[in-house]
């Protein structure tokens, strides 16, 4: 058996800049979700009002995702990834400018809430963009056979960066404020932007769809699925971010229920993505190509459960641990799926099946809001935590009962392959 190189993508001079880029875009949407989650409930003080944020970005990130990807596949990737970053500065400005003393003592609380709306919907159009770009760049930076190794330190980055917002994020906000804490996030956002010119352009796969936008939209859906692999791999992610996920309403314990405000907030957040990143960079070394199927649906089932204890904890080290925990099983679950997608995509179709990648799991996080939103408001965010956990463990005993292929996937042959 050939010796792991856990270094093997970090090799390549423009991979390390995409994870440097990565990283900061990463921790300034990471940053800029909880402040202006936190300043909305703030505004409001209704658990609905993080719901409503949710719905502004999934609607457009959702049905938008297909258009993108059938665009993605036909245009220059670097430059796409470029105008994308650009466009979220304008939002990052936007939403620093909103919570300026001069807006916020000269506008009506309304006018400044439905602003945030706002733009928070213009960037779940962006989001439509991000997947696809992303998940279509990064199989032009590196050779395929060391695609499950960018897969993991690009995940891996991901995590971190989510794990350095959140945990930023709070504290910025108790010791700098709202206005300046955003005013970090657009200049990480900046940061991101000089960067991506350091990669070079790079060759376009698809010049020409000549299917129909239609045609091209079905072509990439069809191709899911039908595959019961991928099929399965994205619904297990998409109902364990839907409904397990409780990310949207942990302002809601750090606020009400643990009475810890922002700071107890960035500790929730952060104890996720840590424990998700351990596991992510413990993958380099310990590859988990090997009985995948098995380890995936285990994973899931794991983090339903550590749910459903921090739905039920009134201890808050206690419900600390369980989300950690949760976070190490999603590490494992996140390097599997991206591991499944680049393997198993095609070249030329990668826009469109990284677009229906955002529709099931990228915009889940946003629709999740919603749903954890709602939920909060009818049961209680205690019990609306703790029943997301348990349909979570439903599907995933359905799926593995249900899906052979699934179930028995083993992609180690599909390693050595490349």
């Amino acid at each position: 058996m050939a010796k792991v190189d856990p270094y093997a993508a970090l090799r390549f001079k423009e991979f390390n800049i995409f994870l440097l880029l990565r990283f900061a875009l990463v921790s300034a949407w990471s940053m800029q979700f909880l402040v202006i989650e936190w300043q909305v409930y703030d505004l409001t003080n209704d658990k609905l009002s993080l719901a409503i944020i949710g719905a502004c970005e999934f609607l457009p990130a959702f049905f938008l995702a297909p258009f993108a990807g059938h665009i993605v596949d036909q245009k220059e990737k670097r430059n796409l990834f470029a105008i994308c970053i650009a466009l979220f500065s304008l939002i990052s400005f936007g939403l620093f400018w909103l919570t300026s003393e001069t807006i916020e003592s000269s506008w009506e609380t309304n006018t400044i809430l439905f602003s945030i709306y706002g733009l928070v919907f213009f960037g779940g159009v962006l989001r439509s963009f991000f997947g696809p770009t992303i998940f279509s760049l990064i199989a032009l930076l590196v050779p395929k056979k060391i695609y499950p190794n960018a897969a993991t330190w690009s995940s891996s980055t991901w995590k971190g960066a989510a794990v350095l917002g959140s945990l930023s994020s709070g504290f910025l906000i108790a010791w700098i404020g709202v206005h300046s804490t955003l005013g970090v996030v657009f200049l990480l956002v900046m940061f991101a932007l000089v960067l991506v010119f350091f990669i070079k352009k790079k060759s376009i796969l698809n010049k020409e769809i000549k299917e129909s936008v239609k045609e091209s939209l079905i072509t990439g859906v069809s191709f899911v699925f039908n595959d019961k692999v991928i099929l399965g791999a994205l619904t297990l992610d998409m109902i364990a971010v839907l409904f397990g996920g409780a990310v949207a309403i942990f302002t809601v314990f750090a606020k009400d229920i643990f009475e810890n405000g922002p700071r107890g907030l960035s500790i929730l957040n952060a104890s996720l993505s840590l424990g998700s990143i351990l596991t992510m960079l413990a993958t380099t070394y310990i590859p988990i190509t090997k009985n995948t199927g098995k380890k995936l649906l285990v994973a899931v089932f794991g983090f339903g459960l550590c749910m459903i204890v921090f739905g039920a904890s009134k201890l808050f080290w206690l419900s600390v641990v369980a989300i950690f925990i949760a976070g190490v099983f999603d590490g494992i679950s996140m390097v599997v799926r991206q591991t499944i997608l680049q393997l198993k995509t095609p070249d030329e179709m990668r826009g469109r099946v990284g677009a229906v990648n955002s529709m099931f799991v990228g915009s889940s996080n946003e629709l999740g809001a919603v749903e954890s939103g709602v939920a909060a408001k009818i049961f209680g965010a205690p019990l609306a935590v703790m029943l997301g956990g348990t349909v979570t463990l439903i599907v995933v005993l359905i799926i593995g009962a249900k899906n052979k292929s699934l179930r028995e996937l083993d992609l180690q042959q599909d390693v050595e392959a490349n």
